[in-house]
């Protein structure tokens, strides 16, 4: 059976560590050519039924996609995840588990939520096939694009959707209550058909950056956050509201991997300001530009 990984082991752990199986042994299993979908990733936060991870193997078997990872799981018996989803011995074996949401979004570059009511905030909304139009690009690119999907009872919470780029929401009826591997199979079906279709390359530009994978992301918020407050803004606003909406302008916007770090440079050089004005030190190549440009400094 397979089981939650302690906090103090802080690597993803996979089906063949709870098979106690060596996962460089040779198998019998043979693995097809690489394609397009092969950098598209499937995250359930906190799955709760063992028949619906099953069912999203089986989803992710038709489609073409077999990198599933699960953040702190139910305990399943990843022969019994076969016996349900026949012929997907490959893609068990390589499921993943992860400790937390960001340890399983660490390497990602897109991250896209799914949800089946809207929120107050203002990600932006996408259906499954603007999603795939969209993302397949970056799939063609090499970036991995990861897409989320929460639990099968209250879905995924502003946590874990503050950490995706943009929200995507598949069209029902006024009963939207969708199985969670129904909507993954929505999901894959879309990419599954982009990527069939996506042959075409286009060259990139010559010193164009990729786009920041989701711990540049995370560190540049987490300095932001921190700048913020050392120069008080805080003082009379919410900071949870306010980096709030500060991810939903950054996401929005598109940023690349430069732009991300030049954003949290400037975070840093706050920070540094800051603190050397507190220690006195206020004179020097770090003053504002107001304060007397061209003047000599006193002796």
């Amino acid at each position: 059976m397979a089981t939650r990984r302690s906090r103090s082991n802080r690597r993803s752990q996979s089906v063949f560590d709870i098979l106690d199986r060596d996962p460089n042994s040779q198998s019998s299993v043979s693995f097809p050519d690489m394609s397009l979908l092969d950098h598209l990733s499937v995250v359930l936060c906190f799955p709760q039924d063992p028949v619906n991870i099953a069912a999203t193997v089986r989803a992710m078997k038709n489609m073409g996609v077999s990198d599933l990872r699960l953040v702190r799981p139910c305990p399943y018996d990843p022969f019994r995840i076969e016996g349900v989803a026949h012929g997907t011995r490959d893609l068990v074996e390589r499921i993943r588990h992860f400790e937390t949401l960001d340890e399983a979004l660490a390497d990602c570059h897109r991250v896209i939520g799914f949800a089946g009511k809207r929120r107050s905030a203002k990600w932006e909304r996408l259906a499954p096939r603007a999603v795939a139009e969209r993302y397949v690009e970056d799939l063609g690119a090499g970036h991995r694009v990861a897409l989320l999907f929460g639990q099968e009872d209250h879905g995924l919470p502003n946590e874990a959707l503050d950490r995706a780029q943009a929200l995507c929401m598949i069209p029902t009826s006024e009963h939207s209550s969708l199985n969670l591997a129904q909507a993954v199979l929505v999901a894959l079906y879309e990419f599954h058909l982009c990527a069939g279709d996506a042959t075409r390359k286009v060259e990139a530009h010559r010193h164009q950056a990729g786009p920041a994978t989701h711990e540049e992301w995370e560190r540049m918020f987490a300095d932001a956050e921190a700048a913020l407050d050392a120069i008080a803004f805080f003082r009379t606003r919410n900071p949870e509201l306010v980096m709030r909406s500060l991810r939903s302008l950054a996401f929005r916007a598109k940023p690349d991997a430069r732009e991300v770090t030049m954003l949290r440079a400037m975070a840093i050089e706050v920070m540094r300001t800051v603190d050397r004005i507190t220690r006195g030190l206020a004179k020097g190549p770090w003053r504002r530009r107001d304060d007397g440009a061209g003047a000599r400094p006193s002796d």
